[in-house]
Protein backbone atom coordinates (compact mmCIF):
# COMPACT_ATOMS: atom_id res chain seq x y z
CA UNK A 1 0.00 0.00 0.00
CA UNK A 2 1.66 3.75 0.62
CA UNK A 3 4.82 2.34 2.10
CA UNK A 4 5.14 0.24 -0.69
CA UNK A 5 4.61 2.89 -3.22
CA UNK A 6 6.83 5.02 -1.31
CA UNK A 7 9.30 2.09 -1.45
CA UNK A 8 8.83 2.29 -5.50
CA UNK A 9 9.49 5.82 -5.70
CA UNK A 10 12.74 6.02 -3.73
CA UNK A 11 14.10 2.66 -5.94
CA UNK A 12 13.31 5.29 -9.18
CA UNK A 13 14.83 7.66 -7.82
CA UNK A 14 17.71 5.51 -6.84
CA UNK A 15 18.17 4.25 -10.81
CA UNK A 16 18.61 7.59 -12.11
CA UNK A 17 15.05 9.22 -12.29
CA UNK A 18 15.35 12.51 -14.68
CA UNK A 19 15.12 15.34 -13.29
CA UNK A 20 11.39 16.48 -15.20
CA UNK A 21 10.31 13.01 -13.82
CA UNK A 22 10.66 13.84 -10.66
CA UNK A 23 8.69 16.98 -10.93
CA UNK A 24 6.14 14.97 -12.45
CA UNK A 25 6.36 12.11 -9.62
CA UNK A 26 6.02 15.32 -6.94
CA UNK A 27 2.98 16.75 -8.63
CA UNK A 28 1.49 13.53 -8.27
CA UNK A 29 1.73 13.79 -4.33
CA UNK A 30 1.11 17.19 -4.62
CA UNK A 31 4.06 18.55 -3.69
CA UNK A 32 6.10 19.52 -6.87
CA UNK A 33 8.13 22.46 -6.87
CA UNK A 34 10.53 23.91 -9.30
CA UNK A 35 13.62 22.02 -10.40
CA UNK A 36 17.15 22.71 -9.05
CA UNK A 37 20.15 22.11 -10.64
CA UNK A 38 21.95 20.54 -7.79
CA UNK A 39 19.86 17.44 -7.68
CA UNK A 40 16.72 15.67 -8.95
CA UNK A 41 14.80 17.13 -6.63
CA UNK A 42 12.45 14.55 -4.94
CA UNK A 43 10.05 14.42 -2.32
CA UNK A 44 7.77 12.45 -0.26
CA UNK A 45 4.21 12.63 -0.60
CA UNK A 46 2.19 15.40 1.03
CA UNK A 47 -1.06 15.76 2.30
CA UNK A 48 -3.20 18.57 4.69
CA UNK A 49 -5.16 15.34 6.91
CA UNK A 50 -4.46 11.86 7.58
CA UNK A 51 -6.86 10.26 8.46
CA UNK A 52 -6.43 7.12 10.74
CA UNK A 53 -9.30 4.70 10.37
CA UNK A 54 -8.95 2.87 13.66
CA UNK A 55 -8.84 -1.44 13.89
CA UNK A 56 -9.80 -3.26 10.67
CA UNK A 57 -9.11 -6.97 9.34
CA UNK A 58 -8.55 -9.65 12.65
CA UNK A 59 -9.15 -6.31 15.16
CA UNK A 60 -12.89 -5.77 14.85
CA UNK A 61 -12.93 -3.28 17.70
CA UNK A 62 -16.14 -2.83 19.88
CA UNK A 63 -18.97 -4.45 18.78
CA UNK A 64 -22.79 -5.00 19.14
CA UNK A 65 -23.81 -7.92 17.77
CA UNK A 66 -23.02 -8.23 13.59
CA UNK A 67 -22.16 -4.51 14.18
CA UNK A 68 -18.43 -3.67 14.62
CA UNK A 69 -16.66 -0.77 15.05
CA UNK A 70 -14.01 -1.58 11.94
CA UNK A 71 -16.51 -0.87 9.77
CA UNK A 72 -18.31 1.64 10.94
CA UNK A 73 -15.02 3.84 11.29
CA UNK A 74 -14.06 3.15 7.56
CA UNK A 75 -17.99 4.13 6.66
CA UNK A 76 -17.44 7.68 7.91
CA UNK A 77 -13.66 7.57 7.06
CA UNK A 78 -14.66 7.38 3.48
CA UNK A 79 -17.09 10.12 3.73
CA UNK A 80 -14.26 12.46 5.67
CA UNK A 81 -12.54 11.75 2.69
CA UNK A 82 -14.88 12.74 0.58
CA UNK A 83 -15.93 15.93 2.02
CA UNK A 84 -12.41 17.74 2.54
CA UNK A 85 -10.87 16.81 -0.55
CA UNK A 86 -14.14 18.76 -2.12
CA UNK A 87 -13.56 21.47 0.38
CA UNK A 88 -9.95 21.76 -0.83
CA UNK A 89 -8.23 19.98 2.20
CA UNK A 90 -6.09 17.49 0.69
CA UNK A 91 -6.02 14.09 3.05
CA UNK A 92 -5.78 10.47 2.48
CA UNK A 93 -7.07 7.41 4.55
CA UNK A 94 -4.37 4.76 5.98
CA UNK A 95 -6.84 2.18 5.04
CA UNK A 96 -9.35 1.41 2.28
CA UNK A 97 -10.85 -1.67 2.89
CA UNK A 98 -11.05 -4.18 5.85
CA UNK A 99 -7.18 -5.15 6.35
CA UNK A 100 -4.91 -5.08 9.79
CA UNK A 101 -1.97 -2.69 9.08
CA UNK A 102 -0.48 -5.10 11.34
CA UNK A 103 0.00 -7.15 8.36
CA UNK A 104 2.00 -4.54 6.53
CA UNK A 105 4.52 -4.05 9.36
CA UNK A 106 7.69 -6.10 8.46
CA UNK A 107 10.00 -3.89 10.93
CA UNK A 108 8.85 -4.14 14.61
CA UNK A 109 10.06 -7.22 15.98
CA UNK A 110 7.41 -7.92 18.45
CA UNK A 111 4.86 -10.69 18.39
CA UNK A 112 2.23 -8.61 19.30
CA UNK A 113 -0.23 -7.91 16.85
CA UNK A 114 -1.65 -5.08 18.82
CA UNK A 115 1.90 -3.34 19.14
CA UNK A 116 2.32 -4.06 15.21
CA UNK A 117 -0.58 -2.17 14.02
CA UNK A 118 -0.29 0.54 16.53
CA UNK A 119 3.66 1.38 15.36
CA UNK A 120 2.35 0.59 11.43
CA UNK A 121 0.41 4.15 11.90
CA UNK A 122 2.25 5.64 13.70
CA UNK A 123 5.06 5.02 10.75
CA UNK A 124 2.69 6.58 8.19
CA UNK A 125 2.81 9.82 9.65
CA UNK A 126 6.70 10.00 9.54
CA UNK A 127 6.43 8.30 5.81
CA UNK A 128 4.03 10.89 4.37
CA UNK A 129 4.22 14.72 5.23
CA UNK A 130 1.12 16.11 6.85
CA UNK A 131 -0.03 18.83 9.50
CA UNK A 132 -2.69 16.99 11.22
CA UNK A 133 -3.34 13.18 11.90
CA UNK A 134 -7.56 12.72 12.83
CA UNK A 135 -8.04 9.07 14.10
CA UNK A 136 -11.86 7.98 13.94
CA UNK A 137 -12.72 5.44 16.80
CA UNK A 138 -16.11 4.58 18.78
CA UNK A 139 -16.40 4.24 22.00
CA UNK A 140 -18.16 1.19 23.91
CA UNK A 141 -18.96 1.00 27.83
CA UNK A 142 -20.83 -1.19 30.52
CA UNK A 143 -22.93 1.15 31.08
CA UNK A 144 -25.78 1.70 28.06
CA UNK A 145 -26.94 5.28 29.37
CA UNK A 146 -23.71 6.89 28.14
CA UNK A 147 -23.72 8.12 24.61
CA UNK A 148 -22.19 11.26 22.40
CA UNK A 149 -19.21 11.95 21.45
CA UNK A 150 -15.52 12.28 23.27
CA UNK A 151 -12.06 14.03 21.52
CA UNK A 152 -9.24 13.04 22.98
CA UNK A 153 -5.73 15.01 22.19
CA UNK A 154 -1.76 15.81 23.13
CA UNK A 155 -0.38 18.07 25.13
CA UNK A 156 0.11 20.68 22.90
CA UNK A 157 -1.72 23.55 22.49
CA UNK A 158 -2.54 22.52 18.20
CA UNK A 159 -3.63 19.58 19.50
CA UNK A 160 -5.97 20.64 22.18
CA UNK A 161 -7.31 23.66 19.91
CA UNK A 162 -8.27 20.81 16.96
CA UNK A 163 -9.84 18.79 19.42
CA UNK A 164 -12.19 21.87 21.02
CA UNK A 165 -13.33 22.54 17.10
CA UNK A 166 -13.94 18.82 16.43
CA UNK A 167 -15.66 18.33 19.84
CA UNK A 168 -17.82 22.02 19.58
CA UNK A 169 -18.80 21.09 15.81
CA UNK A 170 -20.06 17.28 17.27
CA UNK A 171 -21.50 18.81 20.22
CA UNK A 172 -23.74 20.82 17.63
CA UNK A 173 -24.57 17.67 15.63
CA UNK A 174 -25.46 14.85 18.24
CA UNK A 175 -26.68 17.29 20.95
CA UNK A 176 -23.95 17.21 23.44
CA UNK A 177 -22.36 19.22 26.26
CA UNK A 178 -18.97 16.71 26.49
CA UNK A 179 -15.58 18.74 26.62
CA UNK A 180 -12.46 17.19 25.16
CA UNK A 181 -9.99 15.47 26.93
CA UNK A 182 -6.22 14.75 27.29
CA UNK A 183 -5.41 10.96 25.60
CA UNK A 184 -2.27 10.71 27.56
CA UNK A 185 -2.07 6.81 27.84
CA UNK A 186 -2.92 6.43 23.96
CA UNK A 187 0.00 5.71 21.70
CA UNK A 188 -0.59 7.45 18.76
CA UNK A 189 -1.06 10.63 21.06
CA UNK A 190 1.96 9.89 22.43
CA UNK A 191 4.32 8.90 19.61
CA UNK A 192 3.18 11.22 16.53
CA UNK A 193 4.02 14.81 16.70
CA UNK A 194 1.79 16.10 14.11
CA UNK A 195 -1.43 18.03 16.05
CA UNK A 196 -3.32 14.29 16.37
CA UNK A 197 -6.71 13.79 18.13
CA UNK A 198 -8.44 10.73 18.70
CA UNK A 199 -12.12 11.14 17.91
CA UNK A 200 -14.75 8.56 19.60
CA UNK A 201 -18.05 9.53 17.43
CA UNK A 202 -20.60 7.88 19.78
CA UNK A 203 -20.97 4.55 22.23
CA UNK A 204 -21.85 1.57 20.29
CA UNK A 205 -23.47 0.21 23.37
CA UNK A 206 -26.11 2.61 23.73
CA UNK A 207 -28.95 2.41 21.30
CA UNK A 208 -29.50 6.14 20.46
CA UNK A 209 -25.75 6.47 19.20
CA UNK A 210 -25.35 2.57 17.89
CA UNK A 211 -29.03 3.70 15.49
CA UNK A 212 -26.76 7.14 14.35
CA UNK A 213 -23.69 5.10 13.75
CA UNK A 214 -25.04 2.30 11.72
CA UNK A 215 -27.24 4.93 9.24
CA UNK A 216 -25.36 6.33 6.64
CA UNK A 217 -27.26 9.42 6.08
CA UNK A 218 -26.46 9.98 9.62
CA UNK A 219 -22.63 8.96 9.02
CA UNK A 220 -22.54 11.72 6.72
CA UNK A 221 -23.65 14.47 9.43
CA UNK A 222 -20.85 13.23 11.26
CA UNK A 223 -18.76 13.74 8.89
CA UNK A 224 -19.57 16.85 7.81
CA UNK A 225 -19.20 17.95 11.44
CA UNK A 226 -15.49 16.70 12.29
CA UNK A 227 -14.68 18.37 8.54
CA UNK A 228 -16.22 21.53 9.82
CA UNK A 229 -14.13 21.13 13.23
CA UNK A 230 -10.98 20.82 10.97
CA UNK A 231 -11.86 23.99 8.82
CA UNK A 232 -12.36 26.01 11.76
CA UNK A 233 -9.50 24.86 13.34
CA UNK A 234 -7.39 25.94 10.03
CA UNK A 235 -9.16 29.54 10.09
CA UNK A 236 -8.34 30.06 13.67
CA UNK A 237 -4.64 28.58 13.65
CA UNK A 238 -3.25 30.20 10.00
Amino acid sequence: MFQKWILCCICMCVLGLTAASSVQADRIAGTAESPRDDDQNWALPHTTVIIDVGHGGIDGGASHGDLLEKDINLAIAGKLYVLLSSQGIPAIMNRTDDYALSDDNRWHLSKSRHRKDLSQRRQLTEEIESELLVSLHVNAAKNKSRRGPLVLHQESGESALLAFCIQDALNRQQSTTALPKPGNPFYLLRRVEQPSVIVEMGFITNVEDRTMLSDSRRQLDIAKAIASGIRQYKWINH
